[in-house]
This record gives structure tokens, C-alpha cells and sequence, in this order.
């Protein structure tokens, strides 16, 4: 079993990373920076980085349910397979807005 401290360093390392990605990657102007559009970067990654991280969080949470659902009622499956699909539809969501925000 994982350590508590250890999972605390993994979680960090991949919150910062889902945070400092898309900013990185939407940073990349080569213009001067002004504020407001220092803002608008930091806006449009804080759009990305948070609705990765809620999806990511929904999908764990629906993916042990839908097991123990499969596993009694495997009748179920495409109910299934759609509920944990779905909540890729808010990193596409953060992703028009990032887009939105910063173009």
C-alpha cells in the first residue's frame, strides 16, 4: 500500500502539473506581456487546469461506482460506459473557455 506522504508528493506533483501545463502552453507569446493579457493566460490556465482536475475527480468517483454496479448487473454496462464518459465533456468545456479567453 502506498505511503500517505508519498501519495501527497504524487497528487502535488500532478496538481501542479495539470496547472502549469496549460499555462505554459498558452504563455508561449512572444510580444510583450502587459497585465491584462498576463491575466487573460492565467484566466484561460486556471480554465484548463481546474475542469481537468473536477473531471478527473468525477470520473474516479463514477468509474469505482459503475464496478460495483457491472458487478451486480452487467446488464447495465452501456449506462455504465456512458456515465464515465461524460465527464470528459468538462475538459472540453475548459478548453472552449482557455481558447475563448485567450484568443
Amino acid at each position: 500500500m502506498i505511503s500517505k506522504r508519498l501519495a501527497k508528493y504524487v497528487f502535488l506533483c500532478t496538481f501542479l502539473g495539470v496547472m502549469v501545463a496549460p499555462a505554459m502552453a498558452f504563455g508561449a507569446e512572444v510580444a510583450p506581456v502587459s497585465m491584462a493579457s498576463a491575466v487573460k493566460t492565467l484566466g484561460a490556465a486556471l480554465a484548463m487546469g481546474i475542469s481537468a482536475m473536477a473531471a478527473g475527480y468525477a470520473q474516479a468517483r463514477i468509474g469505482s461506482a459503475g464496478q460495483g454496479t457491472l458487478a451486480e448487473r452487467p446488464e447495465e454496462r452501456v449506462f455504465v460506459l456512458t456515465l464515465t464518459a461524460l465527464p470528459e465533456v468538462i475538459v472540453l468545456l475548459g478548453f472552449v473557455m482557455a481558447i475563448l479567453l485567450n484568443g
